[in-house]
């Protein structure tokens, strides 16, 4: 999708740079993939101790006996 947007030059070279990128539309790609990234990490972690799995970690971890 083509999109106009004003976006300071130094902004966006300084972004293109640190990525070694030459394209400003691949920078900008990875830039808001990144962004992205980071509030689902964020998200998930803010949900740390709020989900109760009732698990029994030493029964999963158990393997059936192999059938021969």
């Amino acid at each position: 999708m083509r999109t106009t947007l004003d976006i300071p030059d130094d902004l966006l070279e300084e972004a293109r740079r640190l990525l070694g990128f030459k394209s400003k539309t691949d920078t900008i790609i990875l830039s808001l993939r990144e962004l992205i990234r980071k509030r689902r990490i964020e998200d998930l972690k803010a949900m740390m101790g709020a989900v109760r799995l009732d698990v029994d970690v030493a029964r999963s971890r158990r393997r059936p006996a192999r059938q021969k």
